[in-house]
């Protein structure tokens, strides 16, 4: 059959979810003979890559590939979300593709001439019509990083899986050996954000709902500012204090909510205080009192530790509720709180209020020396309180640092720090952030500290001068209007989530008979679902969000 003929078939198929490809694709050469293409003894199409001395390297077996897709999918475990490195003739997609349990396949290959030769040879309409299949070719290994971490969700797809066409990955190395370390970065930065979610999902949906009737009251708007300094509170802040008074004067004090009582301690007053930690224990860095300054707390933030102010300023985190209330009751600030640490939200407030440059102090990310946090912070009169004749102060402190794995770093001689996984994350999070302002024209200074240094290469600019320069955003932070109140919206939101479908087939499918309008809605009930599920592994996925939903209905049914 005529070449053509199958190419405009298959870019018309695929053109329904990706018209950027198809694009591409239409542009691409097709007479460069990257592949042969061979016939199977079962009679299938079988693309062949052709290296530089002209040797053909059939990519799927010659007798039946349609059986061997089957055997390389049957040696999985029923993961839900399959990564494929290399199309071939797409016979693995297939079988992946008919298992009851898949609920996204994603390809990933490169050379896009290869790519439309192989759109010439056969029909792939059956998986590209397919709502589960998508294809990424020539992918930069931070789209495909992105992609999986924007599509992935452990909850309902279950495990990930990665399957290598092993004779079409042999012949790219480079480029699919990228692609394997931006894939393992993304299933890395999932499990570390689905086992918080698993530990706190329903905490987060107990604070949002209860905030909600607080969040209402309409607050003064904050001007923009030019210049901040950002109060971490690692032991290092101890030595930096006299620096920060020299450096406050015209500068905005942001402390993070731990940072604060070691600020006070010292006679400084900080602009702002930002907290993001949804458990109660929050609740302990506002014992020495909150000065009548701006209190920035994500909406998920303990309702106790909001009534600390007259006048809290929420903002919408990472949560799906927190962003379907902006969306459908009244619009929050949206803070980038990605980081998964206050120090990161910290800054992503500067930002938000148009600071062209800032300052970190006390951010260590480690334990010093031993060390765990600056004094005058909350731990210090927590254990000092607590400690008996059988558990004494030493003994506290040794608890805390070691309840997770550490990892010793020599800086020097005289200096070294421990370091845990979960901190290591949080200063490469920051880390990149402060990258991805310097690339916006913002200046992120890090103070040298006692702990993990902060490493990043930022361009090379003239001296700051804060008459001359603006920020380039200038945004008041302040909640928009109300749709409804806080109660009629809570109502509303409850007779939706009851009126929500029972799940009783594929999560894909599913979630794409909600459409937009539901589909956000559902979104809300996941986080929670990761907490339930840790209690309740037996639960299979419609049972899940049965008990999630049911769980809501009693939390908003109270409230």
């Amino acid at each position: 059959m005529d070449k053509r003929y199958f190419f405009e078939r298959n870019l018309l198929a695929l053109s329904r979810k990706n018209p950027v490809l198809c694009s591409r694709l239409s542009a691409a050469e097709t007479t460069l003979n990257r592949y042969k293409f061979l016939e199977s003894r079962s009679g299938e199409v079988i693309p062949a890559w052709v290296d530089n001395a002209g040797g053909a390297h059939p990519l799927h077996s010659l007798v039946d590939p349609q059986r061997e897709g089957d055997r390389l999918l049957a040696a999985g475990n029923n993961e839900g979300f399959i990564i494929i490195l290399g199309l071939g003739g797409a016979y693995a997609a297939a079988a992946a593709l008919g298992q009851k349990n898949t609920r996204q396949v994603l390809v990933i290959d490169y050379d896009l001439n290869g790519m439309a030769e192989l759109l010439c040879s056969k029909e792939y309409i059956g998986v590209f019509s397919d709502s589960r299949f998508q294809l990424l070719v020539d992918a930069p290994a931070e789209l495909i990083e992105g992609y999986i971490l924007d599509s992935y969700q452990p909850i309902l797809s279950g495990g990930i899986r990665t399957l290598p066409l092993r004779t079409r990955t042999v012949f790219s190395t480079a480029e699919f050996s990228a692609a394997a370390a931006a894939v393992e970065a993304a299933i890395n930065a999932v499990s570390a954000d689905y086992s918080v979610q698993a530990w706190f999902g329903t905490r987060w949906f107990s604070n949002i709902i209860r905030n909600i009737l607080r969040a209402e009251n309409a607050e003064s708007p904050l001007p923009p500012i030019r210049e901040a300094i950002i109060t971490a509170a690692g032991p290092s802040l101890d030595s930096q204090l006299p620096e920060i008074k020299a450096e406050r004067q015209k500068k905005y004090l942001i402390a993070t909510d731990t940072s604060l009582p070691a600020l006070l301690s010292a006679g400084m007053e900080p602009d702002a205080v930002v907290s993001i930690d949804c458990q109660h224990i929050s609740y302990y860095h506002f014992m020495e009192g909150l000065p009548e300054i701006p209190l920035f707390l994500d909406l998920a933030s303990p309702p106790l530790v909001a009534s600390f102010s007259a006048h809290p300023r929420f903002f919408s985190g990472g949560h799906p509720l927190t962003r379907f209330v902006s969306l459908h009751w009244r619009p929050l600030p949206a803070i980038d709180t990605a980081g998964a640490n206050v120090t990161y939200a910290a800054l992503s407030l500067a930002e938000y209020l148009g600071a062209a440059r800032a300052q970190i102090y006390g951010a260590d990310f480690s334990y010093p020396l031993g060390r765990t946090y600056a004094r005058g912070t909350y731990i210090h009169g927590y254990f000092d309180q607590r400690q008996n004749r059988l558990q004494s102060l030493e003994a506290r402190y040794s608890a805390f640092l070691y309840r997770s794995p550490l990892e010793k770093q020599q800086k020097d001689p005289e200096n070294w720090y421990y370091e845990t996984g979960s901190l290591k994350r949080y200063r490469q999070g920051l880390e990149e952030k402060i990258r991805s302002m310097a690339k916006a024209g913002k200046t992120i200074i890090p103070a040298a500290g006692l702990g993990a240094p902060i490493e990043i290469t930022l361009p090379e600019k003239p001296p700051f001068n804060a008459s001359a320069s603006a920020a380039p955003v200038l945004r008041l932070f302040s909640g928009g209007a109300k749709t409804m109140s806080g109660g009629e919206f809570l109502k509303e939101y409850r007779n939706r989530i009851a009126a929500l479908p029972r799940m009783d087939k594929n999560p894909a499918a599913y979630q794409e008979s909600l459409g937009e309008e539901d589909g956000p809605l559902f979104s809300t009930l996941l986080p929670a679902a990761a907490a339930i599920k840790r209690r309740h592994k037996e639960l299979d996925t419609g049972e899940l969000l049965e008990r999630v939903r049911a769980y809501y209905l009693e939390e908003l049914d109270r409230l």
